[in-house]
């Protein structure tokens, strides 16, 4: 396999042995946006448990007692412009807005041990060193690294459950391996609730770290292997104000004491390395114990053979993006596609043992049977694009991800399905109850196969929990009151379009019943809507409008990211109504290309921390989720034509092959999703239904290699960067008059086919 390596970060080129075969030359993953670094750089392969990469600062959630505005920057841990790297963690999010994780920092040391890790103007204080990104290589599970404070090589690659270090050390009679027990992502003081460290022998190392983060109740077992022995070991705790420790002082456990412990702890070996030695590490991870730890590592990775599971892992690369292939007009796209592949293919992540065994929302032990159990649901953006990508090219996938929000559910002593969960927890983080979007949508299309009715009782329980989020206002009054929620608005509308695919699914089982009531509780969105400003508007407890209303603000209206502008085309499920009560196709035509070309001033998103400039378009905000299907609504009108001219607008200034590429956070792989379904010519605006609109392919041809053995393909005619217009859409030879394609006409295989034009076909 040759490798092809450029200096930015992040970017990788990986070519096949017979590359003239494989449907891609080369992935560069974009680390962040412009002013955030929110996509891990390091080694992981697809839909792993353990994300290894670089961390490059540690500042503190707070400062002072109030939020470090700072922290953001570092929701995965990494930022391009700095000069320092840290160290290297095991876990990670990719694109998300908020942050945890960042588990058992290890960083490799010469010289006086130092169990700091100093600061970036000052890093010879502490353990951490400078680094160039002229000396960085990522490619497909491998990152690569020279720390010129220490003159070590740096190079990690992951089995699912496992991370695979090989350090290059100079000659050395004081070489270190710092393994920080205390360091994360989104710290603050008592995130750290407990540590334990076990010294087997002078080789492995097994313990766990429990955390109370954006996870209030997580704990992370690991086991830790060395390809040499160590010479001597020790730690520091930081635990100064701990006012009863036992009677363990009769030991000195700083030093070649077996047994740590303590809610702060940094360890360290120590080792005599010669020029150009190669000091190995396997660092496994479980949910449910130092057991569990040990089988992973000793089944995915027996031996010590780096480059072995480096290949293994890029041949699971290979053949996951392999499931498109495409040929593009220039090779940034291709870059932006398959970059946006792997994106999507980062999250959710495997949740349990080789053994099948995880640990539970209920914090039992559990075995995942007959299905693979995953976590980092982050539904509110997901929901939209990346489940429903995967119900096309990763449908036994996305069916074991319904599985494990039903086993989420089962453990629930709230009886909800996942808002957005991760390592056994619920964070309750954003709006909606998406999850039921998720589950409707794999059992329409046929990718879950367990108990629909089961299922249908779940959405239905977890859309009648009275206490969650003003749902009890949302049933008695039809909206929620600006007085009993701060996004009274946005609830409102994500739920009402929540109940209509739970309406959906109950259609398919033939429960009239629930079909009527929650088709009635999905028109919900009318009540929230304002004849006289035109928007959607908060409402008071009297059922009067809010006053004193600003339609492009995103703070106090009523909206979660997002202002009413974007958030007042969000009815997704009913467009032709919504479009009608807004008076009409010319007349919505006309606001849509106002929300496109308008010009929004600063000041609405200045304190916006997830949103800048370059994640803007007029006042259409692509780097947030809630208007991602807002080009399609051109479809509905008299002008469809306009869909196909913003979507590819929105390709080329929202992606880009370059470090800082993205227009917003990914969102574990929400903004990614949208760029394949959008490049491919067709978007889910609604999953739930087996439509999805047609757009405007960016590619030259595509072909989806598909599950059950049949191929997908997509054509085009004419295509051009200039040619964004589309003339005619063909399937399987026969022209068709309708703007959406079928999920069924997919599956089937076949082929759709774009003939495309400089002009709009306006008639």
């Amino acid at each position: 396999m040759k490798k092809f390596f450029i200096g930015l970060l992040g970017f990788f080129t990986v070519y096949a042995a017979q590359a003239q075969k494989q449907p891609y030359q080369y992935v560069k993953p974009i680390i962040g946006t412009a002013k955030m670094g929110h996509t891990f750089p390091g080694a992981t392969v697809p839909f792993g448990a353990v994300q290894l990469s670089p961390d490059t600062d540690t500042l503190a959630y707070e400062v002072n007692g109030k939020y470090n505005k700072d922290m953001y920057k570092y929701c995965a841990g990494y930022q391009y412009k700095d000069k320092t790297i840290v160290g290297f963690s095991h876990t990670h999010f990719s694109g998300t807005g908020h942050s945890d994780l960042g588990d058992f920092l290890i960083m490799p040391t010469t010289g006086k041990l130092q169990l700091n890790p100093g600061t970036a103007d000052k890093p010879e204080n502490g353990y951490r060193s400078a680094f160039s990104h002229d000396n960085e290589v990522v490619e497909a599970n491998y990152y690569k690294v020279k720390l010129d404070d220490h003159n070590i090589t740096a190079e990690l690659t992951t089995s699912p459950r496992v991370g695979f270090h090989q350090y290059t050390f100079p000659k050395s009679d004081e070489a270190h391996i710092v393994l920080d027990l205390m360091s994360g992502i989104y710290n603050y003081k008592d995130k750290n609730v407990w540590t334990f460290v076990r010294v087997v022998n002078d080789s492995l190392i097994t313990g766990y770290r429990q955390t109370s983060g954006w996870a209030r109740t997580r704990t992370v077992y690991f086991a830790m292997t060395f390809s040499k022995p160590f010479k001597s070991y020790g730690q520091k705790n930081y635990d100064d104000k701990q006012v009863y420790g036992g009677f363990w002082r009769k030991f000195d456990q700083t030093k070649n004491f077996p047994e740590m412990a303590g809610k702060n702890i940094r360890t360290y070996f120590d080792f005599s390395t010669e020029e150009g030695e190669k000091v190995k590490i396997k660092f496994a991870l479980s949910s449910v114990s130092q057991k569990n730890a040990l089988e992973n590592l000793r089944t995915e990775i027996p031996g010590w053979d780096f480059e072995k599971v480096k290949k293994d892992g890029q041949q699971a690369w290979n053949k996951e993006l392999s499931k498109i292939a495409i040929n593009t007009l220039n090779e940034d796209d291709k870059v932006n596609f398959y970059t946006a592949m792997y994106h999507t293919f980062i999250n959710p992540t495997t949740y349990n043992d080789v053994n099948g065994e995880y640990k539970g929302l209920d914090q039992d032990t559990h075995k995942a049977e007959g299905f693979t159990n995953y976590t980092t649901f982050s539904l509110w953006d997901t929901y939209r694009a990346l489940h429903p990508l995967f119900n096309i090219i990763q449908p036994k996938r996305n069916g074991d991800m319904v599985a494990s929000m039903m086993a989420h559910y089962d453990q629930s002593t709230l009886k909800m399905l996942p808002i957005w969960s991760h390592y056994a927890n619920e964070n309750w983080c954003m709006s909606g109850y998406h999850s039921v979007s998720v589950v409707a949508d794999a059992i329409l299309k046929g990718t879950y196969t367990g108990d629909a009715e089961a299922a249908l009782q779940a959405c239905i329980n977890t859309a009648n929990h009275r206490s969650y989020e003003g749902i009890g206002e949302y049933i008695d009054k039809g909206y929620i009151s600006a007085a009993s929620n701060g996004t009274s608005v946005s609830n409102t509308l994500e739920y009402a379009y929540d109940d209509w695919c739970i309406a959906q699914l109950a259609k398919k089982l033939n429960k009239t019943a629930t079909y009527n009531e929650f088709m009635k509780r999905s028109a919900n969105w009318k009540n929230v809507y304002d004849a006289q400003s035109n928007f959607m508007r908060p409402r008071l407890a009297d059922g009067s409008f809010k006053k004193d209303f600003d339609v492009l603000s995103t703070h106090g209206q009523g909206f979660i990211e997002g202002n009413a502008w974007n958030y007042s085309l969000y009815v997704p499920h009913s467009p032709e109504e919504m479009i009608a009560l807004r008076g009409g196709k010319d007349r919505f035509a006309t606001h849509l290309d106002s929300l496109f070309t308008m010009h929004l001033p600063d000041e609405f998103f200045a304190d916006t921390e997830d949103i800048t400039r370059e994640g803007i378009i007029g006042n259409y905000v692509h780097g947030n989720e809630p208007a991602h299907h807002a080009a399609y609504l051109y479809n509905y009108t008299n002008t469809p034509w306009k869909t196909q001219e913003r979507v590819r607008m929105i390709l080329k200034k929202m992606y880009l092959p370059t470090a800082d590429g993205l227009g917003g956070n990914d969102d574990c792989g929400q903004m990614s999703a949208w760029y394949i379904f959008s490049s491919l010519g067709f978007y889910p605006m609604a999953p739930g239904s087996l439509n999805y609109e047609l757009g405007s392919p960016a590619i030259v041809n595509a072909t989806l290699n598909l599950e059950n053995g049949k191929t997908f393909k997509v054509t085009t005619k004419n295509q051009s960067n200039k040619n964004v217009y589309v003339d005619k859409v063909l399937i399987n030879g026969k022209v068709i008059d309708r703007k959406y394609i079928t999920h069924d006409e997919i599956t089937a295989g076949g082929e759709i086919q774009f003939i495309m034009a400089a002009k709009p076909r306006k008639k």
